[in-house]
């Protein structure tokens, strides 16, 4: 299985860091929050990963190469400024990412998620669900008998920005800039998005002060992933 990162963001609520260093670099620990996404997925035998990039994204490129010493095989997919969002982004890589269901994970959160769990949906895609963080009280979608839902009774859980996806889950998109929601929305209304709810470390990087309580998560507790 395949991965792709989504790592094209501008990161506007985490200037002005994010006006010289794209987001995906910011470090955290020893490494940058990507490079924590890249060991994981090497650890978990997933070694073929796709990068989306726009701001700063040379900088990406340039620090990660092709991936040879984290004993992954990196390509990249260049979109313009601003970029084309989560859907758009997805849907021009499709030809690096192939035929056969892949991973997709935001390059902004940090997570001990075992990437080893995952596996080709049933479905059309798979999501990871997360308890409602502080920032995001409300959630996004219902998860009941394990599939996903946008309508109905139950308590809201948060999408943590990492699941599996079907390529024909974009099938009848058209390329351009366009987010994922409305697409996750109409293929739940159908019943072709299941979901798990997941209890670990999960950490939405989207602010200075977030930021600098997964930099004292992650000190505290000395993780290493690189071996």
């Amino acid at each position: 299985m395949k991965a792709m990162i989504m790592a094209a963001g501008r990161g506007e609520r985490l200037r002005p860091l994010t006006d010289s260093i794209p987001k995906p670099l910011v470090k955290v620990g020893d490494y940058s929050l990507i490079e924590w996404h890249i060991y994981r997925l090497v650890n978990a035998n997933i070694t073929e990963i796709v990068i989306n990039l726009s701001h700063l994204g040379e900088k990406i490129q340039s620090h990660l190469g092709n991936g040879e010493r984290y004993g992954a095989q990196l390509s990249y997919s260049l979109e313009p400024e601003p970029a084309l969002e989560t859907a758009g982004g997805i849907i021009q890589a499709l030809a690096l990412l192939g035929t056969e269901p892949f991973i997709v994970v935001n390059g902004d959160v940090w997570t001990d998620y075992p990437f080893a769990e995952l596996s080709s949906p049933a479905l059309l895609a798979h999501l990871v669900m997360i308890d409602n963080p502080d920032h995001h009280p409300d959630g996004d979608f219902i998860l009941r008998d394990g599939k996903l839902s946008d309508e109905g009774q139950g308590s809201r859980l948060t999408y943590s920005g990492l699941g599996v996806y079907h390529p024909d889950f974009f099938a009848e998109c058209k390329p351009g800039r366009q987010a994922l929601a409305p697409l996750l929305r109409q293929q739940m209304s159908a019943g072709k998005v299941s979901g798990e709810h997941y209890k670990g470390q999960w950490h939405d990087i989207g602010t200075l002060e977030r930021l600098q309580t997964i930099q004292k998560i992650v000190s505290d507790q000395s993780i290493d992933v690189s071996s």
